[in-house]
This record gives C-alpha cells, structure tokens and sequence, in this order.
C-alpha cells in the first residue's frame, strides 16, 4: 500500500470508528502525523486527496474539520467522475436510472404535497404542447429532480442527480430525431404525474419506468 493510501485508510478509519465526528477538528498537523506514525508529507497528501472528495474541509488559518458527511456533498465526486463517461457507456448510465429512478417516482407518491405536485404541474403547462428540444430537455431534468426530491431519500437523490448528466445529449439526439420524442415525453410527464396525483405508487413506477425505457430503447436501435 502507498504511504498516502495509508494516511488515507488511518484518517478513514478514525472517522468510521467515531475518534473524529462531523464538524470535529483535526488535531494539529505534528500531533495527528505522531499518533498515526505518519510523516507529514503522507498525512499532508491524505488530507488534500480526502478533501478533494468532501470529507475534510481545509480552511486556511483555521484548521481542517471533518465535513456534515452529508450524502448530497459526498457524492458530488460522483457527478464529477461521470463527468468522464465513454459515449458508448451512456446505455449503461439509462440502464441504471431505469432502475433507481421508477423507485423513486414511486416513494413520491406517499410523499409529495399538492404544493408540489402544483409546481410539476407548472412547469408542463409552461413547456406548452410544442416546446424547443432544448426546452424540453431542461424541462425533462427539472421534472425528474423535482419528483426524486419529495421521494424523501437523500442518497437516491443525489445519484439520480449525478447521473442524469451522462444522459442529457441522448435526450437532445432523439428530441431532434425521434419524430414523435416531443410529443411522447409530455404524454408521459403528464401520466406520471396524473398517476402521482392519485397517489399511486405502482402506476407513478410504471409510467416511469416506461419513460426512461423509451429513451434506451431508441438509443440502442439508433446505435
């Protein structure tokens, strides 16, 4: 094991194990390096690689604090690394929003508020019946984030959040050469949220579900 990867697994294993909480200071640089029989350059390069990912929080002339370790700032890594994604690995990204995202959709029902369900409402009446491909596509991200919000799962949030970005260009590709994209994305927004609006969780997964597989379907007769 690399001496940083080391320094890396010794400060992990103290926040794992409790020593240091959210918001805990560490303890100085010298006395930290001692107490885990580091060098100062290997814990130096542990805390900038942790920080890079949120757990640490650098702050000059103040310290380093351990993060809120909340889901949403941790997996921020994630929508950076994806970031990186292959063109022919976009399949692979739908495949899995087909799999997290109807669940979702489906814990909404139990959960989301007719305030809520209003704003969704909204913002489709704003789309109209003929929106621009990149309106729609805006619209498309907006009302899934929105859905998955009120699911009530921090975690599932932020991984639809990361990998919604991977998949945009293919909504923009089929928006404009699907003759029907437009037309069949708002027919199936507004049968999620009819669905939603009962509070029907099987039907709200279903017609999610129905709508992701559209867009995989094409891709993968398009490629």
């Amino acid at each position: 094991m690399a001496v940083t990867d080391e320094a890396i697994e010794k400060i992990k294993g103290m926040i794992v194990s409790g020593a240091l909480r959210p918001g805990d200071r560490l303890p100085k640089e010298s006395e930290l390096a001692a107490a885990l029989g580091l060098s100062r350059n290997s814990l130096r390069e542990a805390v900038r690689a942790l920080s890079l990912i949120r757990i640490l929080d650098v702050r000059q002339g103040d310290g380093t604090y351990v993060t809120s370790l909340d889901p949403q700032l941790l997996l921020e890594a994630l929508s950076f690394v994806v970031d990186f994604h292959r063109d022919d690995t976009v399949l692979e990204f739908l495949a899995v929003r087909r799999i997290l995202e109807p669940a979702a959709t489906a814990m909404a029902a139990a959960r989301i508020s007719e305030q809520q369900l209003d704003v969704l409402a909204g913002q489709l009446d704003r789309l109209g019946d003929a929106p621009s491909v990149e309106e729609l596509v805006a619209g498309d991200l907006e009302f899934h984030r929105g859905i998955v919000q009120t699911s009530g799962n921090s975690v599932l949030c932020s991984l639809l959040d990361g990998l919604s970005g991977p998949t945009t260009r293919a909504r923009v590709w089929r928006g404009l050469t699907q003759e029907d994209a437009v037309s069949r994305t708002l027919h199936e927004h507004r049968a999620i949220l009819a669905a939603l609006r009962d509070r029907d969780a099987e039907a709200a997964r279903s017609w999610a579900t129905a709508h992701i597989a559209s867009v995989e379907q094409w891709l993968r007769a398009s490629l």
